[in-house]
Formats: C-alpha cells, structure tokens, sequence
C-alpha cells in the first residue's frame, strides 16, 4: 500500500503535464458556432468561428455530414469568419463534426445533428394503450373490466356489512 501513493501521484502529475502540452493545432480560443445547429437533409447550414485573426479568413470542413469543405469569408467584426454549406440531402440522422480552421493555423470545431424531417420540429409524444398489466377504466377488454369493477363492488359491500356487524355489537 505505500507504493500505490506516489504511483497514484506520479500517474496524476504525467496525465496533467501531457494535457498542459496539448498541440498548437488544437481548437482555438474562439471557437466555432454552427447555425442552427440541428438540421434535416438537404437545409443549409451557417458556420461562424471568431478568433481567425486580423484577416478573419477561414476554411471549413463538412466531409463528416458529406458537404465537403468550405470557405468562411471576414463577416466584419475583426477576427470572426463566416461562411456557409448545404447538408445532402442522403445525410443519415447523427451527430458530425464540423471543423473550422483559420488562417493562422488556429482550429475550432462545433457539432453538428442531423434528424429526420418532422423530429426537429414536434417533439415526440406517446399514443395508444400502455400494457402495464393493471387495466383502467376504458381498458382494450371491456369484459375484465366489468368483472374487476364487480369484484371491487362486492368486497365493499362485504366489508360494510362486517363492520354494521361489529358496531352492534354482534361480532364477527
């Protein structure tokens, strides 16, 4: 047990100095922003991404969803790009990466999902009978309905009559 600490130690200082070390390609302070964000096949899609420098020009990458790649032009604002693609219409329902890379090197990404026509705009709501084994009033068999509705009817009546027994006194 006195090594498992300082390996736990050792172990914790390498995975943190590895994270300080990340790569300069990695994703940038601005980062990419993709509008809307959930789409159906075949709607275009606008892709921003600040902190691309003075120039603000960027290139974007769609390949993921089957766009293929992109120019993001300068939008006015000093550093954000922004630039535009069309999903196909044959995109599959998922979530893609959209990746976006500025002049200087600097990469950014933003997820894209893609849903099947109708699910972006309703939300989802369950219909007909639910199985769950207790029944209910409009149950899908009538006849078990009745026969439960009598049994309780039956078992109040014998209760009543048993405590008007026990309240006069004759016992059970």
């Amino acid at each position: 047990m006195r090594t498992a600490r300082p390996l736990s130690v050792a172990a914790l200082a390498v995975a943190l100095a590895g994270l300080a070390a990340a790569p300069a390609g990695a994703d940038g302070p601005g980062g990419a922003a993709l509008s809307p964000s959930t789409v159906v096949p075949g709607e275009p899609v606008a892709a921003h991404s600040e902190g691309c420098g003075s120039r603000g020009v960027a290139a974007g990458d769609a390949s993921a969803v089957g766009a293929g790649s992109f120019t993001l032009a300068p939008s006015g604002t000093e550093g954000r790009a922004v630039g535009r693609f069309e999903v196909p219409p044959s995109a599959q329902p998922g979530t893609y990466e959209i990746v976006v890379r500025c002049a200087d090197g600097t990469r950014s990404a933003a997820d894209l999902s893609v849903v099947l026509a109708g699910a972006a705009d309703l939300p989802a709501h369950p219909r007909g009978h639910v199985d769950t084994g207790v029944g209910g009033a409009l149950g899908p068999d009538p006849v078990q309905t009745a026969a439960g509705v009598a049994a309780l009817a039956v078992a109040a009546a014998g209760g009543t009559w048993l405590l008007h027994r026990r309240a006069r006194g004759d016992g059970i």
